[in-house]
């Protein structure tokens, strides 16, 4: 068994029920909820819109390969009424999103998916949600804590607004 996080957001529609709704699918397909943060309302990143999204971040025992893992939550997002993935960290709406953040202590890079998600520690949407459930977790790459990631990051984010 693995232990996987999963980052969701969603922007379009009832946002927090879309977020219920793809968790309780994540527990039907996927594998064991064991975690689930609280829910995060923030800033598109990454590209403009009116819509705020709302997050969190999800940790699910699975016997699903990171392959296998990524199938099924590709299909959960396009039953959730997804039309399109990003091409190109080119963003977009949507109704519901699933990122793999973490796979155990898995490194992996291949064509289709790369883990851990090489955005998480640039991401406070991601890492807020994720020091709530597993602060002490460590990246497999940086050889931080999420709590150290999160924390860099704000204070980054701080500096930058002084500016």
């Amino acid at each position: 068994m693995a232990n996987a996080f999963l980052g969701l957001g969603s922007n379009l529609g009832d946002r927090k029920e879309q977020l219920i709704s793809t968790t309780a699918l994540l527990a039907e397909r996927v594998g064991e909820v064991l975690d689930v943060s609280g829910f995060y309302e923030t800033s598109p990143w990454g590209f403009q819109s009116e819509y705020m999204f709302l997050n969190r971040v999800v940790r699910v025992e699975t016997l699903l390969s990171p392959n296998a893992l990524l199938g099924a939550t590709q299909q959960i997002e396009y039953e959730m009424g997804r039309t399109a993935k990003s091409i190109e960290q080119h963003y977009t709406d949507r109704t519901v999103d699933i990122d793999i953040l973490l796979y155990d202590e898995l490194i992996m890079q291949s064509p289709t998916l790369v883990v851990p998600h090489s955005l998480l520690h640039k991401r406070l949407f991601v890492l807020q949600p994720l020091a709530e459930i597993a602060p002490d977790l460590i990246h497999p790459i940086l050889n931080q804590t999420v709590a150290e990631l999160c924390q860099d990051l704000m204070w980054e984010k701080l500096l930058i607004s002084e500016k």
